[in-house]
């Protein structure tokens, strides 16, 4: 299983480059609950030059929680935003839509369709 991890990393990447890294101190900020960070977080990832790799790295590493290639993880998913604290309103207001790159919406395509043929 360790193996599996190893061959997801994309060795010809310079991760010495990703914007999260310039700052060593805020690494704290990618695994916040609280919403000004998580937004803060995603608006670091908005400048980073390695977002689609970081992100097709979390998904296929599965990263369970976290700000991962500007999306926001929460049990293995991505959410388009996070929800107050306190009571759901009575009337729901809609769902934003997570707007992903094409090569990673294939991604999770073929990973949903082969958790699918495995159940």
């Amino acid at each position: 299983m360790f193996a599996e991890l190893i061959t997801t990393i994309d060795v010809t990447e310079d991760w010495s480059l990703a914007a999260c890294r310039q700052r060593p101190s805020i690494t704290d900020l990618f695994f916040s609950e609280l919403i000004p960070d998580i937004n803060r977080a995603k608006g670091i990832c908005e400048t980073c030059v390695l977002v689609e790799p970081c992100l097709r790295g979390a998904i296929l590493r599965r990263e369970p929680t976290g700000v991962w290639g500007g999306q926001l993880f929460a049990n293995g998913h991505i959410l388009p935003q996070k929800r107050k604290r306190g009571r759901p309103p009575k009337v729901r207001p809609p769902e934003p839509e997570v707007v992903l790159p094409p090569g990673i919406a294939r991604l999770l395509a073929e990973r949903d369709g082969a958790e699918a043929q495995i159940a």
